[in-house]
């Protein structure tokens, strides 16, 4: 969920390496007394960054540090304004990944660079993975102060918090304002779309976690399969039956290029490759029945003791090494589950430190039942009502990698028709792409979004609605270009040069 974050602390540290020194206009007394309803500021820090070694190129800037609490609520939450004294007058939230609520670097470095004010926010913690140091206020007391900062309110007060330090810092209005995350960002993204509306004029929102309390929980289900089959495959193995279904389905879309593009035509069976020989470095053998059909069950997705079903499953491409992780050691297999999955079934949901290996079948549906009842309506973002935003003249670009190894490229697909069900002209203000053989946030084998929040910025402030979205890959050593087709069309390769997105049609 999530993109590789590097730590809060030692971004900050190398903040504070870079070359700081005072400045006029960048100074605790130029700016205003900060106002956010429900919160108090403790304190508030402003120190100047010349041409910071961060940034490409090296970019001057202020670096302004909010601490502030909601009274009652025993929260001490971190906010960040970064300054660029080459300010393009736009505005930009920057999200987190994972349990991190903000300060990704991989975005508000970038952000500076090119000229927006940028903000962010630690929501109160500090942790990437692992909720071990905030979770719990005692045994069997979740601390819901944090986990709404996490969810939904510290979101809405770093931008107002950012907007009023931007305005009084440069005296002037700010002319746009975006948002930018992937992943637990980009379900932060539709979070203020969804509860805080005219927060951003435009909001990109990839890979989005959006169906929190559904598929964080499911998301053990690929270890709980081979917990029940008693019976943990390699990688390898996993690795084989997942090149097997990408040969299978490969040209569907009419390009052998390791990429399945037409992943709802993709009938492979699992089955077909039983007794097929695979081999790795460190492991080989023939492939089991036991592990093509945990495959096969993890492509289906979660399902309750009486068959029901949960949450979507991986598509075929998806690496299994996510969720379905393995390690092996003298030849036994044990699994490695997702932390953030059995961090929720462990703290969130038991709380306490049970392990989610444990579970009966009665005890799996009653964890899926909880979560669903108790923290959709704090973290959940599945509503598909978007008249607040719309009315407020927003736009919205959700992009997801087919391949996508942690979140179900499928939940994103479920949402995005319920948009379109509860209002048919939502394409007016929100567009979802997909993005064949691409990974979480990016990687694998598909062609990436090459600059997605320009195409935003052109659609908020020129009207340039976006009908594909530019993407790019390199193949042999040579960039390819291809175009990202507005779900639900997809890219047909319909002959010509291959490195050229002109040789592919949405259709």
């Amino acid at each position: 969920m999530f993109p590789g974050v590097i730590s809060l602390f030692s971004s900050l540290a190398l903040l504070s390496s870079a070359n700081i020194v005072a400045a006029s206009r960048c100074g605790v007394d130029k700016l205003p007394s900060l106002d956010v309803f429900g919160a108090s500021v403790i304190s508030i820090d402003a120190v100047q960054v010349n041409n910071s070694p961060l940034t490409n190129p090296p970019t001057t800037f202020c670096n302004v540090s909010i601490v502030y609490t909601h009274p009652g609520q025993n929260d001490r939450i971190n906010v960040w304004v970064w300054l660029p004294n080459a300010w393009n007058g736009r505005f930009q939230g920057i999200g987190g990944g994972g349990w991190t609520t903000g300060l990704v670097p991989a975005n508000i470095i970038p952000a500076v660079a090119q000229g927006y004010a940028a903000v962010t926010t630690d929501g109160g913690h500090a942790s990437t993975a692992s909720t071990a140091s905030w979770g719990l206020l005692s045994p069997g007391n979740v601390n819901l102060y944090l986990l709404q900062d996490f969810a939904s309110v510290a979101l809405n007060d770093m931008t107002i918090l950012g907007k009023q330090v931007t305005e009084a810092y440069y005296g002037k209005s700010i002319t746009k304002s975006y948002w930018n995350g992937c992943s637990t960002g980009g379900r932060q993204g539709l979070m203020l779309a969804q509860r805080y509306p005219g927060a951003y004029d435009g909001i990109l929102a990839a890979a989005p976690a959006i169906n929190w309390a559904e598929f964080i929980p499911t998301e053990f289900w690929p270890q709980r399969l081979m917990q029940k089959m008693n019976y943990f495959p390699t990688q390898c193995e996993f690795n084989a039956i997942t090149a097997a279904a990408v040969a299978a389905c490969d040209e569907l879309d009419g390009l052998k290029d390791g990429v399945i593009g037409l992943i709802g035509q993709c009938n492979f069976d699992p089955q077909t490759v039983i007794g097929q020989p695979y081999s790795c470095a460190d492991a080989n053998g023939t492939i089991t029945t036991q592990a093509a059909t945990i495959v096969q069950s993890i492509w289906e997705g979660a399902h309750d003791s009486e068959g029901k079903f949960q949450w979507y499953g991986l598509t075929p491409q998806a690496p299994l090494n996510g969720l379905a992780n393995t390690t092996c050691s003298n030849g036994t297999c044990s699994g490695v589950p997702f932390s953030i999955s059995s961090d929720w079934h462990s703290v969130f949901l038991q709380r306490n430190d049970s392990d989610p290996y444990s579970y009966t079948d009665a005890e799996w549906d009653a964890a899926f039942r909880l979560s669903r009842n108790k923290y959709t309506s704090i973290i959940g973002t599945s509503d598909p009502d978007l008249t607040g935003f719309k009315k407020s003249k927003g736009k919205m670009i959700t992009w997801h990698g087919m391949a996508d190894q942690l979140i179900a490229f499928n939940g994103t697909v479920d949402y995005y028709q319920r948009v379109l069900e509860l209002d048919p002209s939502a394409r007016e203000y929100y567009r979802f792409f997909s993005a064949p053989g691409v990974e979480h946030c990016g990687g694998g084998n598909g062609a990436s979004p090459t600059d997605p929040l320009a195409q935003l910025v052109a659609w908020v402030e020129a009207g340039e609605a976006p009908e594909t979205i530019a993407a790019n890959r390199t193949m042999v050593g040579e960039r390819w270009e291809q175009e990202l087709c507005a779900w639900p069309l997809s890219s047909i390769y319909k002959g010509g040069d291959v490195r050229m997105a002109s040789s592919f049609v949405c259709e």
